[in-house]
């Protein structure tokens, strides 16, 4: 069968994540797969023309990727979260008219946004993929095949950190992610503040830029930035002893997340703690991978528990691989997204 998946670009991780890594597999299969990139992403412009030129040739682009579906007649479309981040479904339709079959993928609450496309573009669309049970809620109401396929890592791709690894005088301690999401480390904050005054430990962030890391207070906390690229991101998060996944609480949009930091910092070993909100308890499974902290408290507590305890890291981390392989795995998954996309 023939597929064409319309992705938000080649770096956001919805595309890397949910669509680009099942691709070799469904090749493999027998599957032709054409890929159709937002450009400039979805989510960025181009500064040498701007905002509103950039926009421009988002759609012009996108006008002849619905031009070259009417014409090659695929099987199944795939739209990864929707074309434009805007209200506008107009390219949907078109998409719609252009194929048998069109499968919705969501992985976040992208639909709280826009929530009279979504509702329209999940019920034009025969099935959807979820990423979890809370967006596998929302769509069930409106689409009539809705699949749960969480977030998967590539796990030939994250090789299982050594026990020689392990540091117990000065452990990382890792955070990873988008850099409007680095602010997110103030949840963790004081915490990391009041632990770094009798603990040694560095705080390792990797992000595309440093530039939300000044808006977040740590004081008295060794800090290293390193630049994210797809090239390097694996052996940054193996470099770590441990991961920190924090999430603000009483926010709709962040019970819809997929955990995708989570599960990368369990694929090569290393425990994770993680704000229990929306999947997040569920990957932990109930500390036997890492540790939930709801609270400065909380926080503050795992953080002392796991830097001060390398054998326990490593108990954790291990039970995490175990987890991601059985769980969260795009080997372990990938027959799921493919009878999905076929219908079978």
């Amino acid at each position: 069968m023939r597929f064409l998946f319309v992705v938000s670009g080649q770096d956001s991780p919805s595309t890397r994540f949910r669509i680009l890594q099942y691709i070799p597999l469904l090749e493999q299969s027998g599957h032709r797969c054409d890929v159709a990139y937002s450009f400039p992403q979805k989510y960025d412009h181009f500064r040498l023309i701007g905002w509103r030129l950039s926009q421009l040739l988002k759609r012009t682009v996108r006008h002849w990727h619905a031009w070259l579906a009417q014409q090659r007649k695929y099987d199944t479309i795939v739209i990864e979260r929707e074309v434009f981040n805007d209200d506008t479904i107009d390219m949907e339709r078109r998409l719609r008219g252009a194929t048998k079959r069109l499968v919705l993928d969501v992985d976040d609450g992208v639909f709280l946004l826009h929530p009279q496309k979504f509702d329209e573009l999940a019920r034009m669309s025969d099935a959807a993929i979820a990423g979890n049970r809370w967006l596998a809620e929302y769509l069930i109401t409106r689409c009539p095949n809705v699949e749960l396929i969480p977030t998967c890592v590539l796990l030939a791709d994250y090789p299982q950190r050594p026990a020689s690894a392990q540091r117990s005088d000065k452990p990382n301690v890792g955070w990873i992610g988008n850099a409007p999401n680095v602010g997110l480390l103030s949840v963790a904050a004081p915490a990391l503040r009041q632990v770094a005054a009798s603990l040694a430990y560095k705080l390792l962030v990797v992000a595309p830029s440093p530039d939300k890391l000044h808006d977040v207070d740590l004081r008295g906390v060794e800090v290293e930035f390193r630049k994210w690229t797809p090239e390097t991101e694996v052996q940054d998060i193996r470099d770590m002893d441990l991961g920190l996944m924090p999430l603000p609480s009483g926010e709709e949009w962040m019970k819809y997340k997929c955990g995708l930091k989570l599960i990368q910092y369990l694929a090569v070993g290393i425990p994770g703690i993680a704000s229990p909100i929306g999947v997040n308890e569920e990957i932990l499974a109930g500390g036997e991978v890492g540790r939930a902290a709801q609270d400065d408290a909380g926080w503050e507590s795992a953080l002392r528990e796991l830097i001060s305890n390398a054998e326990l890291r490593m108990q954790l981390g291990d039970a995490g691989r175990r987890r991601v392989a059985a769980e969260y795995s795009i080997e372990g998954n990938a027959w799921r997204f493919e009878k999905v996309l076929t219908g079978n």
